[in-house]
């Protein structure tokens, strides 16, 4: 995998800031920082306005931002990998800009009320939503694989010092001229996005079909992504991560501007100054990551993000000094950009091509759901509690996601994502119609008797892989007769769905697992397709039926 913008190879990967040497990451890094900048303005300017109704209304914000990553997230993840994923993102921050517009003209006009501004929020979170897959799926053309990782930390410091300058902006835009104006600025933000997109060619991974193989359909294509996941023990674990650290971190966004205002007793650009302290803590993180990486690992890195990030929250449970929580949250920044870009770079990692944007859709769900759950969560503990039980619970919730890396680790090992060809082609008499199906692959195996456990063991990983890349069933049978001869059998969906296994969804992991398996074989396996039997144009019906 390779930069698309003919940058420089030969670039060192160890530096924290090595991918800003690409030109189209570096443009679109600057562009997204100005959106995100716009993006925390808003926020400060809606949580404000909100403020006096309340920590549950003002934690709406939140769940409106984030509520439509859980019904849009997936349907976009297969959007994303089906179509021109350019085109999608100019289309999705075009009119995330204008929803951006009314809600400034509507303030401007002084007829926002808070159930319109929380309804007009959960337009831009359904843009958000629609924009995430693709945005996530493009990344990786952007640097080569080496880079990853330190793309990923780029990406969560975009945020993080958004969030230092976007909400210290937004607070003294609105203590002087008023909340409208950070809408108005958010609005005019998108065009930075726009500027680079509109000019941004980026080189295709889309593959054309090869005979026999069709263009998925929306529904197929959103269960072949169900069933990668489900068949992808790292992906899946990835997932379990940020189930166990993000809504527990959600406490502090959702919460923190109820905090400033009542037990700090801070106005909004000091709200905003607080803020700010998280995005000069993940800059700092930024700058630290690749070398605590190397020293901890990711599951070390996820144990000191979650504690650190638990005791920042206790802090402000149970301090009124705004020094102590200003060294809370700078920690709270490290930590959080520590968290993100460990469990993002190992997700951008194991992920194949043809299944990113769908892959990185699941990610989005667990992260930005949990967080919208988390904030409604926190936000009526709150309500009938207090702050500081609230956050007092999210910093336990955390440290038990501390405390449960001792079972459920990362998983560690290399994937090898990229695609492979060296799947033999089918061998037909007849080429079916790529609607055919269902289709019964058998593999007959010759094993040397000592060798059937080591097999059998071997042909798990075997399973995984069929399954990721497109088999509804599977299973492995040992000949009575001939204790020698193993038999596996795998379904797929039709004849289009098995062409694909064989391009476009094959990688190296899978090439490895299936070498591992036939190294232990006394001859080559002999493969048989079957389809089912049943009457299609050329496939006639033969013999007299009873």
């Amino acid at each position: 995998m390779t930069g698309t913008d003919g940058g420089q190879a030969g670039t060192a990967s160890g530096s924290a800031w090595s991918p800003l040497r690409r030109r189209v990451f570096r443009d679109l890094w600057l562009a997204q920082f100005t959106s995100n900048v716009g993006s925390w303005m808003q926020t400060v300017g809606a949580q404000w306005l909100l403020v006096g109704h309340g920590a549950a209304q003002v934690s709406l914000v939140q769940l409106a931002a984030g509520l439509p990553v859980l019904f849009l997230a997936l349907p976009a993840g297969v959007l994303a990998d089906l179509v021109d994923r350019r085109r999608l993102l100019l289309v999705m921050q075009a009119a995330m800009a204008l929803v951006a517009a009314v809600l400034a003209a509507l303030a401007f006009a002084d007829r926002l009320g808070p159930w319109t501004l929380l309804a007009l929020t959960l337009l831009l979170g359904c843009g958000n939503a629609l924009n995430g897959p693709a945005w996530q799926a493009v990344q990786p053309s952007l640097v080569p694989r080496e880079e990853l990782r330190q793309a990923a930390a780029l990406g969560a410091v975009n945020m993080n010092l958004a969030r230092a300058v976007g909400p210290a902006l937004g607070g003294a835009l609105v203590a002087a001229l008023g909340v409208g104006w950070t809408f108005a600025v958010n609005a005019a933000s998108f065009l930075a996005i726009l500027a680079v997109l509109a000019t941004w060619r980026p080189g295709g991974e889309a593959r054309a079909p090869r005979p026999g193989q069709e263009r998925e359909h929306l529904i197929a294509a959103l269960r072949a992504g169900g069933r990668y996941v489900r068949s992808a023990p790292r992906i899946r674990r990835i997932l379990l991560r940020s189930a166990l650290f993000v809504p527990g971190a959600s406490a502090l966004w959702a919460l923190l501007p109820v905090s400033a205002h009542e037990s700090l007793g801070l106005g909004a650009a000091g709200y905003g100054l607080l803020l700010g302290a998280v995005g000069l803590g993940a800059v700092a993180g930024a700058a630290v990551l690749p070398v605590l990486s190397r020293r901890v690992g990711g599951d070390g890195a996820l144990a000191l993000a979650g504690a650190v990030f638990a005791g920042a929250l206790v802090t402000l449970a149970v301090s009124t000094s705004v020094p102590a929580a200003f060294l809370a949250l700078v920690l709270t920044g490290a930590a959080w950009i520590t968290a993100l870009s460990t469990l993002n770079a190992s997700l951008q990692v194991a992920l194949p091509a043809w299944v990113r944007a769908r892959g990185s859709a699941f990610y989005l769900l667990v992260f930005q759901g949990g967080n919208a759950i988390g904030s409604l969560v926190w936000g009526q503990v709150a309500q009938h509690a207090g702050v500081s039980v609230a956050m007092l619970l999210a910093a336990l919730f955390l440290l038990g996601g501390v405390l449960s890396l001792r079972r459920l680790p990362l998983l560690g090992g290399q994937a090898d994502p990229t695609l492979s060809e060296a799947w033999p082609e089918p061998r037909l008499a007849v080429e079916p119609a790529p609607q055919d199906g269902p289709v019964l692959v058998t593999v007959t195996y010759q094993v040397r008797a000592e060798q059937a456990q080591a097999f059998v063991a071997a042909m798990r990983k075997v399973e995984s892989s069929r399954r990721r890349t497109g088999a509804v069933t599977w299973g492995l049978y040992r000949d009575a007769a001939r204790p020698e001869q193993f038999v596996e059998t795998f379904t797929v969906t039709s004849w289009s769905e098995h062409c694909a296994q064989h391009h476009g969804r094959y990688t190296g992991t899978d090439h490895a697992f299936e070498t591992d398996a036939r190294k232990l074989l006394t001859r080559e396996p002999t493969v048989a397709h079957a389809m089912a039997a049943h009457h299609r144009d050329g496939w006639p019906a033969t013999g007299n039926p009873q």
